[in-house]
């Protein structure tokens, strides 16, 4: 069975990756040096810890397990910290991607999924993205996205380094199965903070801004489930086999929900009040972001079917009762 390095296969979006591969009929070999990652996550494939600024552990670990393919996720990703310690996410992000391509290339494994972002896109206030939008990021986490997506590009140039590029919004849901879900130290994502208090591990969600332009005063984003997302990471996979040329692709809905409709929604799955407080906008917010998807269901042949409000949130919900990583 042919074998895919999943640099982040502990952490949320790629233990995901790593059961749909799995599935697929590949071997997923997780690299994950669980800064932000859990070791309980890695359950479909080989385990081997390491950091991405570690070049003699990744040779290592390409000349064990001679993957086919490369599937990237590690990285840090809080937009705020990214403002405070730029340095960090450069050094982490743009210089642990680069140490990876060059081992990568060096193995002769020229088949590389990139896990982007929208944040490459920067402020593009309600409009619906697509691939060939500018790209502006305003924080160094999109700039640091935005900074591996050329270098990819040129050893492509240089190396035949073949790829497909994913750049998403805000992912949410869980494995519907219960085996794999969404948890962080800290938290921001949306849903998981609603459930969390909800349950009444935190006091209240704070809504930031309710004077928004929109229909109900908060904000809007687009999410896709994390098993639709993963799902068109496999069939990327296939499109790099089948000796297609290196492709970007946007996921989403190309719709989105604003704070409030996830919060109705969770109340209508769970049966509970969701305890809240209103605070200011923050900085950088803007009033709609959308990601449109047609080139992925087009050319990939992508179905996002799990990415309704209320699936997400049941996925979710069931995965949050389960206790996950806390014990």
């Amino acid at each position: 069975m042919s074998k895919v390095l999943v640099t982040g296969g502990a952490g949320y979006i790629g233990s995901h990756a790593c059961k749909a591969l799995k599935s697929a009929g590949y071997v997923p070999v997780t690299f994950d040096n669980l800064e932000t990652g859990w070791e309980d996550a890695v359950k479909f494939g080989p385990f081997e810890k390491g950091d991405l600024l570690d070049r003699d552990r990744l040779d290592a670990v390409f000349a064990q397990y001679a993957p086919v393919a490369v599937m990237h996720f590690a990285a840090l990703s809080q937009v705020g910290e990214s403002m405070s310690n730029p340095g960090r996410y450069w050094r982490n992000n743009v210089t642990g991607s680069l140490t990876l391509i060059e081992a990568a290339v060096a193995a002769g494994c020229l088949d590389f999924v990139f896990s982007s972002t929208c944040a490459t896109y920067g402020e593009q206030d309600n409009v619906v993205l697509d691939e060939d939008s500018a790209q502006h990021p305003i924080n160094a986490y999109g700039a640091s996205k935005r900074a591996i997506e050329e270098i990819l590009r040129d050893f492509e140039t240089a190396h035949g380094l073949r790829h497909v590029i994913f750049r998403y919004f805000n992912v949410a849901g869980a494995d519907p199965d219960g085996e794999v879900g969404e948890f962080h130290r800290p938290e921001t994502h949306l849903v998981p903070l609603l459930l969390d208090a909800i349950d009444g591990k935190r006091d209240a969600l704070t809504i930031f801004g309710t004077d928004y332009p929109t229909p109900d005063g908060t904000c809007i984003r687009d999410y896709v489930h994390v098993c639709d997302l993963v799902d068109a990471h496999v069939l990327g996979l296939k499109w790099l086999e089948d000796g297609k040329g290196s492709r970007v692709f946007n996921l989403g809905t190309g719709s989105g929900f604003s704070v409030r409709e996830v919060m109705q929604q969770s109340r209508s799955v769970t049966n509970r009040e969701v305890p809240y407080s209103e605070g200011p906008r923050r900085a950088g917010d803007c009033t709609k972001l959308v990601s449109g998807s047609r080139r992925a269901i087009a050319e990939l042949g992508w179905s996002p079917d799990r990415s309704t409000l209320d699936t997400m949130i049941r996925d979710a919900w069931r995965w949050h009762q389960t206790g996950h990583y806390e014990k």
